[in-house]
């Protein structure tokens, strides 16, 4: 299936329909039907939900009020800054931060709680918006319609079917994964949009040390096969930042890591607050086929997970 899917892609590619296109992010050809008003509605649609089913925001102004200081921050030195971008913090254990179509960002309270400085938050929110510019959703979602209806009628396709492709309508969505490549992709960009904004890019390096450690160091099991381990994105990375940000390890003052800042505006607050309302799946719930045979059998259909972290039932 997989097999047939691609060449699929690439015939269409070929022909040069209208659905391909340059991203002005990535400078790579694309295929997206999904235009960006459908992406602006579907996200305005699904977002609310979406924090309703992951224990709604954290009960802080302050740590919610900078999170989307500096998410708005990093949008605007994007190559979209004119979407209706939103940043979301999760009162949720899990370790996790998405991004839904149109600018819609969400990151965890688990996650930020793991983070040390300012420069790993805008690393992960970065990649969040990296997801976003280079339209990977639309990407992901087009080559399931696709599937689901055929090329000749995904353009007659309605924003409620577009959702039911993104994992449905209700608070427990569950958004298809990206491929290996887009999660590159959307490290690079990550590191394009911190370092903007004055942050050191060794902090995104630092993110996924903390996913590796959360992962326990293995390299089995790599979200349902899509997703880079985070050792295999660490490597990369330092690959890519010292050809691209020379002076990543002396110029301090260019790039920045934010401790202090990060500290009393996020760490502190976060240490006042009561226990997260929505927590990580307890281990008699771990996924299986006998547990959860509907839910396992359309993540193995449809390989849903989510961008970074856990994926839970």
């Amino acid at each position: 299936m997989k097999r047939s899917i691609t060449l699929l892609l690439l015939f269409i590619i070929g022909l040069g329909l209208p659905a391909c296109s340059t991203n002005p992010a990535t400078g790579k050809s694309q295929l997206n039907m999904l235009g960006e008003s459908q992406e602006i509605e579907i996200g305005k649609e699904a977002a609310p939900k979406f924090l309703k089913g992951n224990g709604g925001p954290v009960p802080s102004p302050q740590i919610r009020a900078y999170v989307t200081k500096l998410g708005n921050r990093l949008a605007s030195l994007s190559e979209r800054p004119k979407l209706p971008w939103e940043f979301h913090v999760l009162d949720s254990k899990v370790i996790n931060a998405f991004a839904l179509p149109g600018g819609k960002v969400f990151i965890s309270r688990g996650l930020l709680s793991k983070m040390t400085n300012e420069a790993q938050l805008a690393g992960v929110l970065g990649h969040e918006v990296g997801h976003v510019t280079g339209q990977h959703i639309g990407q992901q979602m087009t080559k399931q319609m696709i599937v689901k209806v055929g090329l000749s009628v995904v353009s007659e396709v309605s924003d409620a079917q577009w959702i039911q492709v993104m994992g449905g309508t209700s608070g427990n969505l569950y958004l298809l994964s990206y491929g290996r490549s887009q999660e590159t992709q959307a490290d690079a960009l990550g590191v394009r949009y911190m370092t903007k904004a004055g942050y050191n890019p060794v902090g995104q390096i630092q993110v996924m040390e903390i996913l590796k450690a959360a992962a326990g160091g293995s390299r089995s099991g790599e979200f349902f096969a899509t997703h880079p381990h985070p050792q295999t994105r660490i490597e990369t990375l330092e690959r890519l930042i010292p050809e691209k940000y020379p002076g990543y390890d002396s110029d301090f003052d260019r790039y920045k890591f934010m401790e202090h800042e990060f500290k009393v505006n996020i760490l502190a607050p976060l240490a006042k607050l009561p226990a997260p309302k929505h927590g990580a799946p307890k281990k008699k719930a771990a996924l299986n086929s006998k547990q959860y045979p509907k839910w396992y059998a359309a993540a193995q259909t449809h390989n849903l997970c989510y961008c970074y972290g856990q994926s839970h039932p």
